[in-house]
């Protein structure tokens, strides 16, 4: 039952865009009533009709530990009393910039910011800052924010100039924007060889806003080759990746080092941080020290940088990614056995902590053939597990999430809820 989300639905959409901060939480792709939820602790998070449900979308990621771990509980409110902003320096600001940029090869200065996007749009500033040139690159299918460069649609051809991808942003806004294709190097080749104007090419290495789609081991390094050859740089989004498939970033385990390193989710332990890092050579460009000008009010909040020290503190003492491999692997096999059980075509993608099923026949290797999975079917699983007890994302094009405190007991639930709901997916 979800009477009171219903109800706060439609209190919501007087005076909220939809009744919701952020689309995804509309529902519109699974169609029916969202839910509104109440509160969290551990591997668990609860509506406001009091309904459980074991939580694999973690606010998108950064609950990595779970929901109100005691450590970081315990630095939040020592933080609160303190102060919840100063606009000025703290020391908590510099001990979580050594943690970051001391589990990122290549990154000697970071800069916090208060989202993914707002890290995004500083790093494309920054790189042609850098660089003195326009252009970027970015592949069809990965989601770095709402910044008007990166909010485009791939047009006609695989590689091409692009439109945008939102009202309200202007044809000029993404005149220097041009679109690949996710694990297609020749649409990047295209690029370079036909413009001599790019600043950067940006990638998510996992990607997360199609489902869990990786790369092949030849697609990312001759990317890595070719950028470097061509004095193009590479950024690599990392606010979904960073600190999940290890204490550090999924571009270490695929063989690449960036030019310039995106974060955000599981830096700010829930609270919103974002963080854009790299070299001394590139970072020494952004303002005070260079020309680059970025700033921000509440950027190295204290409140949020205190969530982060502890979130990295602790996720660093349990190193829990072997365990969850297992847990993703467990996943993975009692998805296709119950599609096979049931003669549904289903296809699975994981990558450390981060897992997704496609309803398809074939294997996902890039946006246009995610966008060919059965979004119906979907549907009925996605309502099915609810209804079950496993809450994930909404939607066919996002990634599921483990965190560590997901227990036996969690594990076994999660399977069988999978069998009752690919059993409705028929």
């Amino acid at each position: 039952m979800n009477t009171k989300s219903k109800e706060l639905y439609k209190e919501g959409q007087k005076h909220l865009v939809g009744a919701v901060n952020s689309p995804v939480r509309a529902f519109n792709s699974v169609g029916g009533n969202p839910l509104f939820m109440e509160r969290a602790k551990g591997s668990k998070i609860y509506d406001v009709d009091g309904n459980e449900y074991i939580d694999l979308v973690l606010s998108y990621g950064p609950m990595i530990i779970g929901h109100g771990n005691e450590s970081v509980l315990k630095a939040v409110q020592h933080q609160v009393e303190k102060g919840f902003t100063f606009g000025a320096s703290t020391e908590n600001e510099i001990i979580l910039a050594e943690m970051v940029c001391n589990a990122f090869p290549g990154m000697d200065k970071v800069r916090f910011v208060n989202s993914g996007t707002e890290a995004i749009l500083s790093a494309i500033r920054l790189a042609r800052a850098y660089t003195g040139k326009n252009h970027i690159v970015k592949f069809a299918g990965c989601y770095h924010g709402h910044s008007d460069a990166l909010l485009v649609a791939a047009g006609s051809g695989l590689a091409t100039l692009s439109i945008p991808g939102s009202a309200g942003v202007p044809n000029d806004a993404v005149k220097n924007t041009l679109i690949a294709e996710y694990n297609n190097i020749d649409s990047v080749k295209k690029h370079i060889a036909e413009c001599d104007d790019i600043a950067a090419v940006f990638i998510e290495p996992i990607a997360g806003n199609m489902g869990v789609v990786i790369p092949s081991d030849e697609f990312i390094k001759e990317l890595r080759e070719i950028t470097k050859q061509a004095g193009i740089l590479l950024v690599v989004d990392e606010v979904m990746t960073g600190f999940r498939s290890k204490f550090g970033g999924a571009q270490e385990l695929l063989g690449i080092e960036a030019d310039i390193t995106c974060l955000g989710k599981v830096v700010g332990g829930g609270f919103p941080v974002g963080a854009y890092g790299a070299r001394n050579e590139i970072m020494n460009m952004v303002s005070p020290l260079g020309p680059m000008y970025q700033a921000g009010t509440l950027s190295g909040n204290p409140v949020a940088m205190a969530a982060g020290i502890s979130t990295l503190s602790e996720l660093k003492a349990q190193n829990p990614y072997d365990k969850f491999n297992a847990q993703a692997e467990t996943i993975e096999k009692a998805l296709l056995a119950a599609a096979e059980t049931n003669g549904i075509d289903l296809t699975v993608n994981r990558f450390g902590s981060m897992i997704n099923p496609f309803f398809s026949a074939k294997k996902i290797t890039n946006f246009t053939e995610a966008q060919e999975c059965d979004t119906d079917k979907f549907t009925k699983f996605f309502w099915g597990l609810i209804e079950n007890g496993v809450y994930i994302p909404p939607s066919q094009f996002e990634a599921w999430f483990l965190c560590s405190v997901l227990s036996n007991e969690d594990m076994n639930k999660i399977v069988a809820a999978i069998n009752k709901a690919m059993a409705l997916a028929k």
